[in-house]
């Protein structure tokens, strides 16, 4: 394998940043990564939330340069019998838990992935600090990924729902995550007119925020190319009741 072209390390955690965990993460990776740049992709993932990790990795990871080193912890499992994974995909490695968070890259065609080892007298809460940063300190300090464990080949995939047509025409799918603004995105694919039945109502396709009046709810295309509820200057998820696995379905025009 050819060593990285990128010294960029990004951290997705569920850790938060009032109690020094980050800090540790951050710590480990510049003592053995000297110079490394460290990108806070966020840590204000919900508790345990693998899912909605995993839904932002497949937002960004393909967006940094090749030999960018993303690591992921959202790790409920950590210190179990679940694996430690270090992947190589499209160019770019990621290191986290064998729980589904790392999916979008090992869906991929071509994607490799070994077994990192847990090192005796680790602390069995804290694989952030002491098995995934180390790991990732040597991929980007241009380690060949096969040097660092044995090859894996029984992952664990998590996949997004797809939506499923009904004979009537329409679309049915769901809620598969809220952001921070309380859009409720969808798994239904970018549309041209039409309407979005969810929560009891029916919602105008519309192309932008300002397509419709302050307070009003409508659905659009999102930046992910997925149909989102939204609110004008609101949120969706608060005003209608929408939370992750409420049904939406697409009624085309």
């Amino acid at each position: 394998m050819s060593a990285p072209t990128s010294r960029v390390v990004t951290l997705l955690t569920d850790f938060g940043t009032a109690d020094g965990y980050v800090g540790e993460l951050k710590g480990v990776l510049c003592t053995a990564a000297p110079g490394v740049s460290l990108v806070d992709i966020a840590h204000d993932v919900s508790p345990q939330d693998v899912d909605g990790a995993r839904l932002a990795v497949a937002r960004y990871w393909r967006r940094f340069p090749v030999g960018t080193v993303h690591v992921v912890v959202v790790d409920p499992g950590v210190g179990s019998v679940r694996a430690a994974l270090a992947v190589e995909s499209e160019g770019r490695f990621l290191v986290g838990p064998d729980n589904g968070v790392l999916s979008p890259a090992l869906l991929h065609p071509g994607a490799s992935c070994v077994r990192l080892p847990v090192p005796p007298g680790v602390a069995p809460t804290f694989h952030g600090r002491d098995v995934f940063a180390p790991a990732a300190a040597a991929l980007v300090s241009g380690a060949a990924l096969e040097s660092l464990g044995e090859p894996h080949a029984d992952v664990v995939l998590r996949r997004t729902p797809e939506a499923q047509r009904r004979d009537d025409g329409s679309i049915a799918g769901i809620v598969i995550t809220v952001d921070r603004f309380g859009n409720a995105i969808t798994n239904l694919v970018a549309w041209r007119g039409g309407q979005v039945e969810v929560a009891a109502r029916q919602l105008p396709i519309v192309r932008t925020y300002a397509d419709v009046e302050e307070g009003s709810a409508a659905a659009l295309t999102g930046s992910s190319g997925l149909l989102e509820i939204v609110v004008r200057n609101g949120s969706a998820a608060s005003r209608l009741g929408l939370h992750r696995g409420v049904e939406a379905v697409l009624r085309p025009r």
